[in-house]
């Protein structure tokens, strides 16, 4: 998620949005490094929201006992 969120920022600050000393402010680069960093975020949040509703399988929950 924070990776998602550096990405809107950097997007923000390239379209202009977010002004201030940076060198990253209204550099149009930044809109587009910026939506892929958003991108990958996003996909990251969704792998891991996915992994972890899945149904754990423990090794030792599949080994019978005598």
């Amino acid at each position: 998620m924070i990776v998602m969120l550096m990405g809107i920022v950097f997007s923000l600050q390239g379209m202009n949005v977010i002004t201030g000393s940076s060198v990253m402010s209204g550099v149009s680069a930044y809109i587009y490094i910026g939506g892929v960093v958003a991108i990958v975020g996003l996909v990251l949040l969704v792998l891991g929201l996915r992994s972890s509703s899945a149904p754990s399988k423990s090794p030792m929950a599949s080994a019978s006992t005598p």
